[in-house]
């Protein structure tokens, strides 16, 4: 009984990371945009630019507050320097011994002492400066930019996984297909080769099938290497390696129908939440700060700063004895430009940046009506996939149809095989664009919901 028990806990151990692993390896196309959001390149960066804008901002505000700063100096005189004066005029003390007064006599003298330290701290104020204000306003317009174009990449993101999720779909699709139909071809092809080698064929017959026997043969072959190739792309677009056996759980026709919705035909397109025209508004917002820091320039600058200090002297380096003797000296100070003439050069200098700020203008106004054509067009685009991807499945039931209708006569020898090859080929262009009108679908959808950005 114990070692029953002991098999089962064994089997529940290892079942459980089986179990977690099998479920991280499947997605459906919701959870592959999930996961990719997370963890594709990237984004990622996009994430760290972020945090990157929002450091920015601080250094810039910092500028403007309280600065201190400390400062320490020391300094050795290996070889004092000396000075000449005359005898007369240097007290007795200061006289080397044996030096007599003398007015014609210069005597070297060497003033303080070989070593000396010297600490200050300093404060310093920003009081005014017209720059340093709209450097603070353009690091806001920056972290705005870089949350919108954030949201930019994450929109970015998603189309890309959900092409990659489609075409992985498609192939896997194609493949089935391909062999359904080679299987199709592969049949027919024996039942004729066995009625011409009884004399109740031709060899034509047999070569035509020969012939998209083959074809069909070649596009498996390639299938399966794409199937291969598309979910490593996948796989890339989400951020894995690229030979994780990710698993899809959506069915291609399936995820079609889901992704069909007319009511987002009827969604009011408002430009303030599309991230293109968002981006474009910081543009605008970043010329019309260049401007105003143009013109900063005209205006005066007023810092002050106060600064507290030590100074001490010796013949040893005794500075951090409790005897030693510290001179201390402060300094408040207040430090005021104003610019006065430039040669016309700020003057040249604002009316660049007046220049560059209509054009950003124009570029908004430029944006608000490509972006109106743009979601005219992908609401156009998305009702065209939708009828088309209704129209070829009507289609291929008539292809379908017509091919085994074709089939039947071929066996009877009512049909010729030039005339059943017809047949198939229209078939198989047929399941062709059937495959490619649902993933239409699915990529139309995701074109007109991020122009809208329903997903904000």
């Amino acid at each position: 009984m114990r070692t029953l028990t002991k098999l089962l806990f064994i089997q529940l151990v290892w079942s459980v990371p089986l179990m977690a692993q099998e479920k991280d390896n499947s997605f459906s196309l919701d959870e592959a945009i999930a996961y990719a959001l997370e963890h594709n390149y990237e984004a990622i960066n996009a994430g760290r630019d972020l945090v990157d804008a929002q450091k920015q901002k601080w250094e810039t505000i910092a500028t403007g507050l309280p600065q201190i700063e400390g400062a320490v100096s020391y300094q050795n005189q290996l070889k004092q320097a000396q000075s000449q004066f005359p005898s007369i005029l240097i007290p007795e003390q200061f006289l080397p011994p044996g030096v007599e007064q003398d007015p014609n006599v210069f005597v070297p003298i060497i003033f303080g002492q070989p070593q000396q330290m010297n600490a200050t701290a300093t404060l310093r104020q920003q009081i005014f400066d017209g720059s340093y204000i709209v450097g603070v306003q353009a690091t806001q317009a920056f972290l705005r930019y870089s949350r919108n174009f954030k949201e930019k990449t994450d929109l970015e993101v998603k189309t890309a996984v959900v092409e990659a999720y489609g075409n992985v779909l498609l192939t896997k699709e194609n493949v089935l297909i391909l062999e359904k139909n080679k299987k199709t071809l592969e049949d027919n092809l024996y039942e004729t080769k066995k009625i011409y080698e009884n004399g109740l064929g031709d060899e034509e017959s047999v070569d035509q099938l020969q012939i998209t026997l083959s074809s069909i043969d070649n596009q498996l072959k390639n299938a399966r290497r794409l199937e291969k190739i598309t979910m490593q792309m996948l796989n890339l677009m989400m951020g894995l390696p690229l030979d994780n056996p990710t698993v899809l759980t959506e069915d291609l026709d399936e995820l079609t129908q889901q992704q069909i919705d007319f009511g987002l035909l009827d969604t009011q397109f408002l430009l303030e939440d599309n991230t293109d025209f968002k981006i474009v508004k910081n543009l605008n917002e970043q010329r019309e700060l260049e401007l105003k820091l143009a013109k900063s320039r005209a205006l005066p600058t007023l810092n002050a700063f106060v600064n507290y200090g030590g100074l001490s002297f010796g013949d040893n380096f005794t500075f951090f004895d409790s005897g030693q003797d510290w001179f201390g000296f402060s300094t408040l100070g207040v430090d005021l430009r104003i610019p006065i003439f430039s040669s016309l050069g700020r003057s040249a200098s604002t009316q660049r940046a007046k220049i560059a700020f209509e054009k950003a203008k124009t570029q908004l106004t430029q944006a608000q009506s490509q972006l109106m054509l743009q979601h005219e067009s992908a609401k156009s685009d998305y009702v065209f996939a939708i009828e088309q991807y209704q129209t070829t499945k009507d289609n291929l039931n008539l292809a379908e149809r017509i091919e085994n209708k074709n089939q039947v006569k071929y066996a009877e020898g009512l049909a010729t095989s030039f005339e059943l090859r017809q047949a198939q080929t229209q078939l198989y262009t047929t399941q062709q664009e059937y495959l490619r009108s649902m993933v239409d679908v699915i990529n139309r959808k995701t074109k007109l919901e991020n122009i809208l950005n329903t997903n904000q």
